[in-house]
């Protein structure tokens, strides 16, 4: 992309990571891009489509490719179609002023990193190498939007339903699976032998309400755990701040929190061992791409 300065490039690196500084908790691709274009607006060139795919613009595409250095060098973080920065990136933001600098210094970590690679490739490589990671970066983010969605809008019962066949499939055993209607807080029991004679009893709420579970929601839930259990707190939306320190702090309860991306994660992870007749609770399939060392 010769018409990208380095300057250009730099502009448009720090204009994401001015979007994501107070972002802790990270923002999704679309919407950084969304914003990017007010605050960094695109020169006509980059308003432009490719000739060759009409419908493409050149800004999307060029922001991503100017963010590849920037993850290389361990300042942004791309997770599930997630953008967020880590320290070191905050710091570089606050240390390289200039565009160009802050662009170079990106890339000249990025060259660093590829140059301790088992195999050196030249430029041109690398280049074509950063244009097939931002294709397989959209195409990942797309991926993960249709997961998120269809979990977001499964009827609450087939969700709970979801949550019960992982258990099994890490090697748990489920005792009860709340029936629709009042639960009074426990959703699913669980054991790790199969008669339940053995200490801890897990106890698992899950919910599906699209906002995240604020401190007072959760210890509500603690409440019902005896020092017996373990509580298993599955939230769609997640869990706010507050309610992370309070997890985090407890000393006597055993307590984890698992919102939608660390539930699907263990859903892959296990995926092999569920029942064949459980699969279709979220059905996948593999697809498989070329994936140069790192």
């Amino acid at each position: 992309m010769p018409e990208i300065t380095a300057k250009r490039s730099g502009e448009l690196l720090q204009g994401v990571f001015q979007i994501l500084l107070d972002k802790p908790e990270g923002m999704a691709a679309k919407d950084v891009l969304a914003s990017l274009e007010k605050t960094v607006p695109p020169t006509p060139f980059e308003k432009a489509d490719y000739p060759s795919t009409p419908g493409v613009r050149r800004f999307e595409k060029i922001v991503r490719f100017s963010t590849i250095p920037a993850v290389k060098a361990g300042w942004l973080i791309k997770s599930k179609g997630t953008w967020s920065l880590s320290d070191l990136g905050k710091d570089a933001f606050e240390k390289y002023i200039k565009p160009e600098e802050f662009c170079k210094r990106a890339r000249v970590l990025f060259y660093d990193w590829k140059k301790a690679q088992p195999e050196s490739v030249g430029e041109e490589d690398v280049i074509t190498e950063e244009t097939a990671s931002t294709t397989i970066e959209e195409a990942e983010e797309a991926a993960w939007s249709e997961i998120e969605k269809y979990l977001r809008t499964m009827p609450a019962y087939d969700f709970q339903a979801l949550v019960a066949a992982l258990l099994r499939a890490m090697g748990y055993f489920v005792a009860w699976n709340a029936p629709p209607g009042p639960d009074g807080g426990v959703d699913i029991i669980a054991y790790t032998d199969a008669l339940g004679t053995k200490n801890p009893r897990i106890k698992v709420q899950v919910k599906r309400r699209q906002d995240s579970v604020t401190v007072e929601g959760l210890r509500s839930f603690m409440a019902l755990l005896s020092e017996q259990d373990i509580g298993i707190f599955v939230a769609i939306s997640g869990f706010t701040r507050d309610a992370e320190q309070e997890a985090r702090r407890q000393e006597s309860r055993r307590l984890t929190l698992i919102d939608l991306k660390k539930l699907f994660d263990l859903w892959v992870q296990h995926y092999d061992k569920l029942d064949q007749t459980e699969r279709h609770w979220l059905p996948l399939r593999n697809v498989y791409y070329l994936s140069l060392p790192e």
